[in-house]
């Protein structure tokens, strides 16, 4: 593949390291992110929760945190050494799950994962923007696929930690092992070196994270609002892509619930699910990343069309299947081929929204525009569908209502549907917007 850049430099084979470096910390991320989720069946009863504790602490104990810190880290990410700022990220949130071990019920559980939320946070915008700056416009949905690869991967992983590790080092002992290998990544990435940004402009140079003088000099909360609101209002793809992966990761908050549902509706057990779903994971979110984001490349290219409309398009394939599979019987070949559709839809989302997002947005407000993306689709998707899937399963189950985990996310499926339109207005205007941006 010939990799260009955007000053006509190679691509050099450090930058594929650092892409997989990257990357490699986006599975520790995921993996951190879903430890509570995949262990609920071991979790949940040992600590007494309700599913609406289990609820609010897989959704907005910790998304509040990490997308709003997300915001925040995104504007720090366009000012500092991202490098820096990663590994001080990755530092923090592998400390608190140690701590998160060693939890006894709600509260001791809730509260690391509070700041566990604010470590997390610094990932994403600073290694987008990196990203960035690192490879050309025209391969951002490929590489940003790539990382993205860390959610898929990452969520197969925490599933085969809880069906071969669990029997050995039990739930807490998984905790420990997981923060202890962050902490020594974290030390790893303090030898990486910052990558120059890109067209700066009237930019200031880089403030050393070393140090905070300088970090927020001139910051103020209405400015970043008052960018945001014109860069918005003047991207109207940014905007309705923004909207769409809002309304697309409401159903993977729900999705919390699966291991659940596996158990008390499908009548799994818990080690077997875990093992059978982790391979279906990797290997379905691997190739969806790659189709996903090597493929809205090739569409946007060859169609002038946005990514957007190239992940509508997979998302009206894949429906009847996905929807299918909430209901067939767990002995069905449609069950299982449902499992690889809804990890492959997953694993295509992330190049062509992201992707999107480095593509229009100037590298002095990535970091920015990412953390903005990241607050909103956690708080108003992955939060939201959180609680209130656990309240409406709570609701369900008192009334006496058959199937309520079933019910609850099958209607979340179907909510998710609702981002295809959108996503199709996103890639119709995307052509149109980023020639307004080449023209400032």
């Amino acid at each position: 593949m010939d990799l260009q850049a955007s000053e006509n430099e190679e691509v050099r084979p450090s930058d594929i390291a650092f892409l997989l470096f990257l990357t490699f910390l986006n599975v520790i991320n995921y993996i951190d992110r879903q430890l509570i989720g995949v262990f609920a069946n071991w979790i949940v009863p040992e600590l007494d929760l309700s599913n609406f504790e289990f609820g609010l602490i897989t959704g907005p104990i910790f998304i509040f945190f990490y997308a709003v810190m997300g915001l925040f880290m995104g504007i720090i990410a366009d000012r500092v050494n991202r490098t820096r700022l990663i590994a001080f990220g990755l530092g923090l949130w592998s400390f608190l799950t140690v701590l998160s071990g060693a939890a006894k019920g709600f509260l001791s559980m809730a509260l690391p994962r509070m700041f566990i939320g604010v470590g997390e946070s610094t990932l994403a915008p600073a290694a987008i923007s990196l990203l960035g700056d690192r490879f050309p416009a025209k391969w951002q949905g490929f590489v940003v696929g790539i990382f993205g690869m860390g959610v898929s991967i990452g969520l197969g992983l925490s599933l085969l930690i809880v069906a071969y590790l669990e029997p050995i080092l039990g739930w807490r002992g998984c905790f420990y092992l997981l923060g202890g290998m962050g902490i020594v990544l974290a030390l790893c990435m303090l030898l990486m070196r910052e990558t120059p940004r890109r067209h700066l402009g009237e930019m200031q140079k880089e403030n050393d994270f070393s140090t905070s003088k300088g970090l927020l000099d001139g910051f103020s909360f209405r400015t970043v609002a008052l960018d945001l609101r014109n860069l918005m209002a003047s991207l109207p793809s940014l905007t309705a892509t923004l909207v769409g992966s809002i309304v697309f990761t409401l159903v993977l908050g729900a999705a919390t619930f699966d291991q659940l549902w596996f158990v008390q509706e499908r009548g799994f057990d818990r080690n077997e699910i875990a093992q059978m779903i982790a391979w279906i994971a990797i290997s379905a979110g691997i190739i969806g990343n790659l189709f996903g984001g090597y493929g809205g490349d090739i569409f946007l290219r060859r169609t002038g069309i946005g990514r957007p409309y190239f992940l509508a398009l997979v998302m009206v394939i894949l429906a009847p299947l996905i929807i299918t599979y909430r209901i067939v019987d767990p002995n069905s070949i449609w069950f299982w081929i449902g499992v690889f559709a809804i990890y492959f839809q997953i694993g295509c989302f992330y190049g062509p929204a992201f992707g999107t997002i480095a593509d229009l947005v100037p590298s002095k407000k990535r970091g920015m525009v990412i953390g903005l993306t990241v607050l909103l689709i956690q708080i108003l998707g992955a939060a939201l569908g959180a609680v209130t899937a656990g309240l409406m399963i709570d609701t369900f189950t008192k009334y006496g209502v058959s199937e309520p985990y079933s019910i609850t996310l099958l209607i979340f499926t179907a909510i998710s549907l609702l981002a295809i339109p959108i996503f199709v207005f996103a890639g119709r205007r995307f052509a149109r917007d980023r020639q307004k941006m080449s023209e400032v």
